[in-house]
This record gives structure tokens, C-alpha cells and sequence, in this order.
């Protein structure tokens, strides 16, 4: 017999080292390797196939919305990214340029893509002239580059895929309902998917995207207490149009300027699934999202019969779920430690005396816990288990955030909060003055967040100045 693998590696523990524990779970649970370039990673079968499921749930949730998806060109003109300055200035930071092609010089620079609303305006110019071409709805699946100081796998690399919607509309008020719209989607995808909560919400203006009159986020809460965000969504009005001289003839026959849209996600969620759910044992994935379901390891495979037992047991869940079975020479301690480790939601284990009792055993991730249930209904109490988990990692979640989100009345009580209960979202007023939301920072370490939309008046002098506050904020420190 071949020599079994040793179990899987123990991870740092997330109370002791939080970001080693991320790390340790992102390379053991087999989601990405590191590479030769800096801050680019190999996102690993297991890890892409989890993005796969993210890709597949989302898509349909554009096209259930009318829109379709394109593919723009990877390399930016360096004229055309110009000619929108606000856009341009924000992210010049991040740009990667290519300046040679083969052995010859460029005669101008070529932007590799940090996003494509350039791109797109190029497009809509040449295909958009009458009303009767508007709404143009569009997505794209793609991979962008940015040239990012500090990176952790997910989180922060230098290149990530992602979706960008780009849409074009008549009026101001269709863009702002399409904006709205699509944050609504993401806000269902986040909470009903990956079973993470969040808080819907308006950027301020000094956070807001560049070239952007309006920007819309969904804000998660991760296990530490820092904010990650999960989703935006952006209104351009009629900026982008102008800069790139987009016009239409309207039902008056009068020349005019439409308005823009983009909204995106990233593979930064996958980041967001771990923060959220993982545990010091590794991976607690959404069953929605998770590449194997439900795991089969048959207990004492070496006697009779109970292999076969188990692959017909495979079979019958895999006409309901994603099933896999492990009938490798590894020990059953082992097999359970690798898919804990891998955040498979349910394991089913059977073994001899299962199979004389007509039964098997289903384990559940999140807590734990164990079922005995009979194999005559095994398809139902499969479903039933994984929408337990799905509803158990989202109230877990939910009571993180709830317990890690405190009120302040002054910058004083910002500091004492966080000091006494550690890192989470600050709920507090703000008058709208920048110098305020950069001073709160300064003093306290946490940044503005969102402006949500569900408001409490809470008080109504600013966290800050103390002068009429305007909006509740949330704060905290980010990703």
C-alpha cells in the first residue's frame, strides 16, 4: 500500500495571528499559490472553481435583468484614458503601461486595463446615435490590472477578475434606478448566496469613484472587526458622454448626451467567504458557492460491500447536490480534517453498521453537529442540512456584526469603544465636512465607510465639530 499522506497541517489560530491564519487557510485549503511576479497569484482549481460558482449564480442574475455580456480589449490607449481628467488622475497610481511591442517602441504608451469605462464610451459612441439603440446593457468577465503597493492573496492583488456592468440610458433618472438596481442585486447575491450581510449604502464625496457623480456600496463585516467592500456601483450622469463626445438623437430629434452606469465584482469575495466564515479548522463555505456539497467517506472501506454502498450513496446525492466520494487508502481522521479544512458544507460518512441500520451520518461544518438518518429519504434531509448550514453561517454572521457595531457621541467615545471591544463598525453622526471625515481618521484610525441608506438619528451634533450633523455614518477600518 502506498504511503499515506500525513494529515493536514494545523493553521495558526485566528485570535492569536489573524492575518497568518488567513494566509495559512489560503494556501492549505489549496484556493492559490504564489508566483514569480509580485503580487499576482495561481488561483488553484479549488479556489477557481469556487469563483466558477460565483460567476455562474451572478451571470444569471444579469441576464435575468436584460443585460449581456461583451469583451473589451485588455490595452488602453494612453490618449483615450486622457480624456476623462477626474477618471484618469484617480487611478494613474495603479496604472501598469506597456511601452514596447516586440522590439519596437510605441509611439504612445498602452494602458493595460485597471477598469474599461474608457473602453466602453469608445464603443457607445460608434454604435449609439437614436433613442431606439438605448438602454445599452452590458457585463463583462474579465481579468484587470493594478499596480498595487501592499498585497495578500484575494484581498489585494496586482491582477484579479472580476465583472463590470457598463450601461448606457436616456435619462438621469433611468441611469440612477439602473445604479440603484444593480446594488440591490449584489445586496441579494451577498446575503441569499454567500450568506454574508451587509450594509447597503452611499459613499461620501471624497470616497466616491473616480469620475463618478454618485457611488453605492454594500459594506461586509469581517470576523476581526474590519469593513470590507464587497460591491459598488456608480452613476456617472452625462460626465463620461461629454468627455467622450457620446450623443444621440432623442423622440424631439434633438442632438443630446446619454447617462453612464458601471457597477463590479471581484474575486476579492473570495476573500470575504474566508473572513467571514472560516474558523480556526479552516474553510466554512456557502453551500451556493461551495465545489463539493457533500462529501462521502465510507468508514471501514476495506469490508464488504461497504464501498459499493457508498458510491450508490454518492450517486443518489449527486442527482441533488455537487457529491463527491473519498474512497482513497487515506485514513477516515484524515479525510475529515481535508474537507473541514476545504469548508465542504455536510459530510456523510457510512460504514457497516450504518448500512445494517439502513442509515448514515451527516455532519454539518459550521457546528459540527451530527445527524443519524435513514437512507430512504437521504435526497431531502441533504437539502435540508445544506439550507441549515447556509442559514447557520449567516447568523453567525450577522450576531458578529451586530456585537462588533458600536455607537459613538464624540471622537473620545470612537476611541474607548474600539479600545474595549476591538475593531467593528462605528455608527456615528457627521456634519459633511471633509475636514471632519479626515480629521475622525486621523485621530481614531477609522474611515468613513458609507453614508447608509436605513439613517438613525442618533444625535444631531457631528461625532467631530459637534456643529448640525447631516447623516449617520459608518466607520471602521478596512481592507
Amino acid at each position: 500500500m502506498a504511503q499515506q499522506k500525513k494529515m493536514v497541517d494545523a493553521i495558526t489560530s485566528m485570535d492569536e495571528d489573524f492575518a497568518k491564519w488567513y494566509t495559512d487557510v489560503c494556501k492549505k485549503a489549496e484556493l492559490i499559490e504564489y508566483t514569480s511576479v509580485k503580487g499576482c497569484m495561481v488561483i488553484r482549481p479549488y479556489g477557481y472553481a469556487i469563483w466558477e460558482n460565483i460567476q455562474r449564480i451572478l451571470d444569471g442574475m444579469f441576464k435575468e435583468t436584460g443585460h449581456e455580456n461583451v469583451c473589451m480589449p485588455m490595452f488602453i490607449p494612453e490618449s483615450l484614458l486622457q480624456k476623462e481628467k477626474d477618471h484618469v488622475e484617480g487611478f494613474a497610481p495603479e496604472c501598469a503601461w506597456v511601452t514596447y511591442g516586440g522590439s519596437e517602441k510605441l509611439e504612445e504608451r498602452l494602458c493595460v486595463r485597471p477598469t474599461s469605462e474608457t473602453l466602453f464610451c469608445e464603443h457607445f459612441k460608434n454604435v449609439v446615435h437614436s433613442h431606439r439603440d438605448l438602454p445599452k446593457l452590458y457585463n463583462q468577465w474579465v481579468s484587470v490590472v493594478r499596480w498595487e503597493k501592499t498585497t495578500r492573496p484575494f484581498l489585494r492583488s496586482r491582477e484579479f477578475l472580476w465583472q463590470e456592468g457598463h450601461t448606457l440610458h436616456a435619462t438621469a433618472e433611468e441611469a440612477i434606478e439602473e445604479t440603484e438596481r444593480m446594488l440591490g442585486v449584489y445586496t441579494k447575491f451577498c446575503q441569499e448566496s454567500l450568506a454574508i450581510p451587509v450594509v447597503q449604502g452611499q459613499k461620501t464625496e471624497s470616497d466616491k469613484f473616480a469620475g463618478a457623480e454618485r457611488t453605492y456600496c454594500i459594506e461586509a463585516l469581517m470576523h476581526d472587526g474590519k469593513a470590507l467592500q464587497a460591491g459598488t456601483s456608480h452613476y456617472f450622469g452625462d460626465g463620461f458622454a461629454r468627455a467622450f463626445e457620446i450623443q444621440y438623437l432623442n423622440k424631439e430629434n434633438q442632438l443630446t448626451y446619454p447617462h453612464q452606469t458601471s457597477w463590479g465584482m471581484t474575486t476579492r469575495l473570495i476573500g470575504a467567504i474566508i473572513m467571514t466564515h472560516g474558523d480556526d479548522n479552516g474553510l466554512v463555505l456557502p453551500p451556493a458557492v461551495a465545489p463539493i456539497q457533500a462529501i462521502v467517506v465510507p468508514i471501514a472501506q476495506h469490508k464488504e460491500g461497504v464501498l459499493d454502498k457508498a458510491n450508490e450513496l454518492k450517486e443518489r446525492l449527486a442527482k441533488v447536490c455537487r457529491a463527491k466520494i473519498d474512497d482513497s487508502d487515506n485514513s477516515p481522521g484524515w479525510k475529515f480534517a481535508e474537507y473541514e479544512m476545504k469548508g465542504v458544507p455536510v459530510r456523510v460518512e457510512i460504514g457497516p453498521k450504518d448500512i445494517e441500520n439502513n442509515q448514515c451520518v451527516l455532519v454539518t461544518r459550521h457546528n459540527r453537529e451530527k445527524t443519524f438518518v435513514s437512507l430512504d429519504n437521504i435526497e431531502e434531509e441533504i437539502i435540508r442540512k445544506l439550507e441549515e448550514v447556509k442559514e447557520g453561517i449567516y447568523q453567525n454572521a450577522l450576531e458578529n456584526r451586530e456585537r462588533r457595531t458600536y455607537i459613538a457621541q464624540n471622537l473620545d467615545d470612537i476611541t474607548r469603544q474600539l479600545e474595549e471591544n476591538g475593531d467593528g463598525f462605528v455608527k456615528a453622526m457627521w456634519c459633511g465636512n471633509e475636514e471632519c471625515e479626515d480629521k475622525v481618521k486621523e485621530i481614531t484610525g477609522v474611515g468613513s465607510r458609507c453614508i447608509p441608506f436605513e439613517q438613525e438619528q442618533l444625535s444631531d451634533k457631528c461625532v467631530c465639530c459637534g456643529k448640525p450633523a447631516k447623516h449617520m455614518l459608518y466607520w471602521g477600518k478596512a481592507y
